[in-house]
């Protein structure tokens, strides 16, 4: 393959190449999804820019030597204390995460987050900075502005940058359903970023815990979340899953499946974030991304 440059030591979904065929290189990971994965080469994706299609680059395998991830776990302070039935599955899946992943944890709580633990090879004292939540109801106040305070902080790096949050989803601050700027503020910022978000629910302490609406709209927004930013989003039902170990281990096989794709994307006059559609012939195959990559035109 030769080296791989990143280019501004980050690989957010932006273009920051000189212009080429009428587009500037964008990079955006991509997790292939589906049972005995083929080999997957540059020629078996297509990507659609609004209407038109655009030119596809590169497909890089994010394996080996371009393995390296930071990975923030992120635990909504509000959640109910019986949380700690499942701390044993979440250090299990720390301890098993491979050298070349970086993890952090934080606590949310007040539109911010409260780190115990910042990125770290080291996953045995990344495991020792797990606790209990407080279990005190409405704490988090949003968990989708402390999920802002995490990007906009997060130092540049020329790893793939990803999001593991804890939580009901329920925002206190961000107005009547179905709109909420904080939600839609926490997907642009992670858009431009080109940090992916996955989430599990997990039910709150105090009314949150137990109001059909608000549980509802919680998982309807981590649903939204974790599907505009090229992530999933794990429920079961209304209530609190008996165990985290199937959703820990689903994600450790995206987290094996990623790919670092380059395309030409058709700049506008200003920096704007751009819709983009991905596709594969392949059978059996699936591609997920953000839905939307942040392109900068050139002077």
């Amino acid at each position: 393959m030769g080296l791989f440059i990143l280019l501004a030591g980050s690989l957010a979904a932006i273009g920051s190449q000189n212009p080429d065929d009428g587009g500037v290189p964008v990079h955006l990971v991509v997790t292939a999804e589906g049972k005995s994965l083929p080999p997957i080469q540059a020629a078996d994706v297509m990507v659609h820019q609004g209407s038109g299609r655009a030119t596809v680059r590169d497909f890089v395998p994010l394996e080996g030597d371009r393995a390296g991830l930071q990975l923030t776990l992120l635990i909504d302070d509000g959640l109910n204390t019986n949380l700690g039935s499942q701390l044993g599955d979440l250090k299990k899946f720390i301890i098993g995460l491979p050298s070349s992943t970086e993890i952090a944890i934080g606590y949310m709580r007040n539109g911010s987050a409260h780190m115990t633990q910042t990125w770290t090879a080291d996953h045995t004292q990344a495991m020792d900075a797990l606790r209990l939540p407080t279990g005190t109801p409405g704490i988090d106040a949003s968990p989708y502005i402390a999920l802002s305070d995490v990007i906009k902080k997060w130092p540049q790096s020329d790893k793939r940058r990803e999001v593991l949050m804890i939580t009901d989803g329920v925002d206190l601050l961000g107005g009547p359903p179905p709109q909420d700027p904080y939600l839609d503020e926490a997907i642009r910022d992670a858009q431009r970023a080109g940090v992916i978000v996955f989430s599990i629910y997990y039910r709150g302490e105090g009314h949150a815990g137990h109001s059909y609406w608000r549980i509802n709209w919680g998982q309807n927004y981590l649903s939204q979340l974790s599907e505009e930013t090229g992530g999933e989003a794990y429920w079961q039902g209304f209530g609190n899953p008996v165990s985290f170990s199937p959703y820990l281990e689903d994600l450790g096989e995206k987290l094996k499946h990623q790919f670092l794709l380059t395309f030409l994307a058709k700049p506008e006059k200003k920096a704007a974030l751009e819709p983009v559609k991905l596709h594969t012939e392949l059978h059996h195959v699936e591609l997920l991304s953000a839905d939307k990559v942040y392109v900068v035109p050139q002077p």
